[in-house]
C-alpha cells in the first residue's frame, strides 16, 4: 500500500507548514518507526490503532511532500531523506524528554540531570575523579552512569540515551557523528591471579601463553583488537580456550578465581595489583591502546551539567 497522498504540496518545504501540520504525536510515530520499522508495532507503542497510524504517516508524508519510507514485505525502511527526518524527530523527542525531566526536577527542588556513558575498561580513576568533582559542585544533580563497551557506548550516544560519553572512536561513522576530545592513552597488560604458575616462570612468550585459558573482551573492543594484532605479528594463533566477557568487574573476578589470562588496561588492575590480588606478567603487549576521550553528538549544544562534566574530565586526565 502506498501511504503518500497523490496530491502533494508543490511549494518548497517551510517552517510554517511544519508548524501548522505536524504534532508531537507525529514526531513520536516517526521516532518509533525509525526503531521498529514495523507500522503495527509502532502504533502499539504510541497507543494508537494501526489505521490511525497509517493516516498519521500519510499526513506526515503529505506535509513533507515526499515518501519517508520504502515499503517492504517485512515493514518500512527509511529512505535517505526519511532517515534525516527520523533523526530530526529523535532529536526533538530527546530535547523534549530532557526538558520535561529537567523541569520536574527543578519543580521538586532538584538541579537537573545528566546521563553519562563510560567504558569501564579504561581509566576508571579518571571517571571517578571527574564524578567526585562534579558532585561537589552540583550535589543535587541527578547523575546516571551507564557502563558499556566502546561500540555500545557509541550506539547509546547516537540514540540519545546518553548526553555525553567517555569512550573511543571505533569507526568512520563515529568520526562523522561525534565530537571527540582525547583525554589519554593507556597501556595494556596481561593479568593473572597472584599465585598463577606463570608468575614463577621466566622468558615468557605469546606462543606459550595461548596454551592457557583466557578471558577475552568482545571482538569489537580495542583491547581485543590490539591483542589479536600482537598475536598475528608474532605468528601465533589466537587462544582456543577462552571466555568472552564485556564486564570489567566479571573479568577481575575471573582472573582471581581461575588460571585464565586477561589482556586489560593497566588502570583497571592497578588497585588489585597494589592489593596483591592480581599480578601482571612481565611480557609487554604492543603499543598503547587507542586514545579514549570525551564524546558528544555533533551539532547539539551540551547542557550546563554536561559542560561542567567535560571540564572535570579534562582536569582529572591530568593526573593519569
Amino acid at each position: 500500500m502506498e501511504y503518500l497522498a497523490s496530491a502533494v504540496p508543490t511549494d518548497p518545504l517551510s517552517l510554517s507548514r511544519l508548524l501548522n501540520r505536524l504534532r508531537f504525536k507525529h514526531l513520536e510515530l516517526l521516532a518509533t518507526l525509525g526503531e521498529t520499522q514495523v507500522l503495527h508495532q509502532a502504533a502499539k507503542r504510541i497507543n494508537v490503532s494501526q489505521p490511525a497510524a497509517t493516516k498519521m504517516l500519510a499526513d506526515i508524508e503529505y506535509t513533507f511532500g515526499f515518501s519517508l519510507f520504502e515499503r517492504h514485505a517485512r515493514g518500512l525502511r527509511p529512505t535517505p531523506l526519511g532517515a534525516q527526518v527520523v533523526s530530526f524527530a529523535l532529536s526533538l523527542q530527546r530535547l523534549t524528554d530532557n526538558f520535561v525531566e529537567d523541569l520536574n526536577n527543578k519543580h521538586h527542588g532538584g538541579h537537573g540531570h545528566l546521563v553519562i556513558g563510560a567504558i569501564m575498561g579504561s581509566a576508571p580513576d579518571v571517571l571517578a575523579r571527574a564524578v567526585t568533582e562534579l558532585k561537589k559542585k552540583r550535589p543535587l544533580l541527578h547523575l546516571k552512569i551507564l557502563g558499556e563497551t566502546s561500540d555500545q557506548i557509541s550506539l547509546m550516544l547516537s540514540r540519545g540515551e546518553v548526553e555525553i560519553a567517555v569512550g573511543r572512536i571505533t569507526t568512520q561513522d563515529n568520526v562523522n557523528q561525534f565530537n571527540f576530545t582525547p583525554l589519554s592513552n593507556e597501556t595494556m597488560v596481561l593479568a593473572v591471579r597472584k599465585a598463577h604458575p606463570l608468575t614463577r616462570q621466566k622468558n615468557l612468550s605469546l606462543d606459550q601463553l595461548v596454551q592457557w585459558p583466557w578471558i577475552m573482551q568482545p571482538s569489537t573492543s580495542p583491547a581485543r583488537q590490539l591483542l589479536e594484532s600482537e598475536l598475528a605479528k608474532a605468528h601465533v594463533n589466537s587462544p582456543e580456550n577462552f571466555i568472552e566477557c564485556s564486564s570489567v568487574f566479571a573479568i577481575l573476578q575471573l582472573i582471581q578465581t581461575t588460571d585464565s589470562i586477561a589482556a586489560v588496561s593497566e588502570s583497571v588492575v592497578r588497585d588489585h595489583v597494589h592489593a596483591k590480588l592480581i599480578k601482571v606478567l612481565p611480557l609487554p603487549i604492543g603499543e598503547v591502546l587507542q586514545s579514549f576521550g570525551i564524546m558528544s553528538r555533533r551539532g547539539e549544544a551540551l547542557s550546563e551539567a554536561a559542560i561542567d562534566f567535560s571540564q572535570c574530565l579534562e582536569r582529572a586526565a591530568l593526573f593519569v
